[in-house]
């Protein structure tokens, strides 16, 4: 697993992909302080890392669409499920590449508090709140990413499909409702990633919440697993 998550980290910088996800990252992140600091002269930051939460259906797919469908593409996928490294180790070493790569990039676009803190003081716990929902957000919809990674072969595929499912999940919150059905409700209800982000957006630390990020990170890797241990024995 080590292997897997040194060489899959080295290469989002031995690629133009990694140097474009932070650049993209990093102007955006500029951008809404920006506009929900200084233009808004407040120094609350909650508004800033929920509006940063929609651009991650754009960001999270630089990330995660070449981790598995340019193994299947390149046909180096068969010489990785022969390794002697498990199934799961290959998820989780591509899953922490790409994980750790976005926590670098979102720890320095932090760096954007520091002219702000020059006009006001800032609330520390709601940052750090927020830091955590973020990174929790962040490994679902990467893990997710990773998942639909596997099921094609074109990045681009890859790319636009991710695009509509970490969208689905973002927005399933907002059409629930419309539901009128209480219990049909609450089961679409569920998957919102943003009804459970509500917490750390105000300061406040929800466990259940990083619970639940945390289990559906699980699945979406198990899930992973299962579709490089069907095309193995394939």
């Amino acid at each position: 697993m080590t292997a897997i998550f040194k060489r899959e980290l080295s290469s989002y910088f031995t690629s133009t992909i990694g140097y474009i996800f932070m650049a993209v990252f990093l102007a955006i992140s500029g951008a809404i302080v920006w506009l929900t600091g200084f233009f808004q002269g407040s120094t609350s930051m909650g508004n800033y890392f929920f509006i940063m939460i929609f651009f991650f259906v754009i960001l999270i797919p630089i990330l995660t669409m070449k981790l598995l469908s340019e193994e299947r593409r390149s046909r180096t996928d068969q010489l990785l499920l022969t390794s002697p490294v498990s199934l799961f180790g290959i998820v989780t070493g591509k899953f922490l590449a790409a994980f750790v790569l976005f926590e670098i990039t979102f720890a320095v676009s932090l760096l954007n508090f520091i002219p702000l803190s020059l006009y006001g003081k800032l609330q520390t716990a709601e940052i750090i709140s927020n830091f955590i929902g973020i990174s929790c957000v962040a490994a679902t919809l990467i893990s997710l990413g990773i998942f639909v990674s596997g099921l094609t072969e074109s990045q681009f595929v890859a790319a636009i499909a991710s695009i509509a499912a970490i969208l689905g999940t973002l927005i399933i919150g907002i059409f629930s409702s419309s539901i009128t059905n209480d219990l049909l409700r609450n089961f679409v209800k569920w998957f919102s990633l943003l009804d459970r982000y509500a917490n750390f957006r105000f300061g406040l630390f929800d466990f259940s919440s990083v619970l639940y990020y945390v289990s559906l990170t699980l699945i979406f890797l198990f899930m992973s697993v299962r579709v490089l241990e069907k095309r193995r024995w394939a």
